[in-house]
Formats: structure tokens, sequence, C-alpha cells
């Protein structure tokens, strides 16, 4: 979904600072992206997430938007799930929205700009063996509506929460389910549209809620997950 985001925003002109751990693949992919600069590291560490800031004022001058998208799963139940497990689920998908924001803020005020959450419908539905991943994105909406109101009016902040998209993630989520062979096949005639959603699917709802388009959304988060919340 990162990936696919940043196509497309780079596609609509878009200056990037991409971020990841895979050094690699991130640098493919900055290559292949016009104006764009690759950072490795985890979002975990709170001196990468400054340092993600730095780059973006350093070499493009101002900071417009920020995408957080990290996310692991954290699979096992309340009882067998380790504390270490727990922690470092919370603070991927939690904690490094705010580290990120704290630092990001301050310069989108300038701008009047956006933050954008990739959280999950898992903020508002239940999975086995997802405890720390579905508390983490319940806990990702929720600062991300503080934020719209204590950032308002000279930032939007909006999450996006999407149900099963086609990317390696949810096939690592399957494996906590009874039938892992069938859990994603399921997962896709359960939803109103009858198929996974797809990268490219999460992508156009970003630029839309960055986008002067949505100027008048901001503390919103959007379901878009094929119907399945409602089937």
């Amino acid at each position: 979904m990162g990936k696919a985001t940043a196509e497309l925003f780079s596609a609509e002109g878009a200056k990037l600072v991409l971020s990841g751990r895979n050094q690699e693949r991130g640098t493919k992919l900055s290559d292949q992206l016009p104006h764009s600069i690759f950072v490795a590291g985890d979002v975990k560490d709170t001196d990468y997430n400054k340092a993600l800031v730095s780059a973006a004022i350093e070499n493009f001058g101002k900071i417009d938007v920020i995408c957080l998208n990290a996310g692991m799963l954290g699979l096992g139940n309340v009882v067998d799930l380790s504390d270490v497990l727990w922690n470092e689920t919370l603070a991927t998908n939690l904690t490094s929205i705010f580290s990120l924001s704290k630092f990001a803020i301050p310069h989108l005020q300038k701008e009047k700009g956006n933050i954008l959450i990739n959280a999950s419908i898992a903020a508002f539905k239940s999975f086995p063996n997802h405890p720390a991943y579905c508390a983490s994105k319940a806990g990702a909406v929720a600062l991300m509506k503080q934020m719209a109101v204590e950032y308002a009016p000279d930032i939007r902040v909006n999450a996006i929460c999407p149900g099963p998209v086609d990317t390696p993630l949810l096939y690592n989520s399957a494996q906590a389910f009874k039938n892992p062979e069938s859990a994603v096949e399921n997962a896709a005639k359960a939803t109103l549209l009858n198929r996974l959603g797809t990268p490219e699917d999460i992508a156009k709802l970003a630029l839309f809620l960055v986008s002067d388009d949505s100027s008048w959304i901001t503390g919103t988060a959007m379901t878009i997950d094929g119907g399945i919340i409602n089937s």
C-alpha cells in the first residue's frame, strides 16, 4: 500500500521522502520515482522519525503531507502473546504515529498540511489472535481524532481503514485463523463486492484525502473494505 501510494503521489507531482527498513527495496523504488529520496530505518526509533522530517526540510524545503503507513501484526492471543511482541506491535503501529507527527506538525502548520494515517477495520472489528493489532489500530484512530481537534484549522488529520487488501500482510494475517489456507479466499467472498482490495484502491483514497478535493474533511476514519464490515 505504501509503494502504490508513493507511485500515485509521484505521478501527481509530489516530492517524496520514502521510509522503510529495507535499503535495497527502498532505493530501488526511489530510483524509479523522480524527486524522491529514501531514508532507511525503523519507525520505532524516535531519532529515525526526526531524521525523516529533517530530510524533507533539507531536500525539499517544506512538508505538506505525512502518510503514516508502517504496520505489523503481532499475532497471538492475550495469554500466549509475549510482552516483547505486544510492545513491538504497539510501537510500530501506534507510537510511531505519535513520534513522526511530533516532529512534522510544526512544519505542517506552516503549510496548512495533512496527516494521513493508515489504520484498519481492525479498529472497529475484532479478529482471532490479533489483540495487539486491533488495539494499536483502535489507538491510531483515537489519536487521529485527537490531533484533528488539537491542530484544526491549520492541519487536517484523517485515517484510512482498509479491509482485506491483497498484500503480504493479509496472507500473514490468515495464519491466525482456524483454516489459514482458505481465510484469504473467504475474506474476498465476505466483501459485498466479492473481491480483495488492491494497493491501488488504497492509494486513490489516500490521494483524495490529502488533496484540496477533501478540504472539508478532517477527523474522519474512512473505511475502504469492499463493504466487509457490513457483511
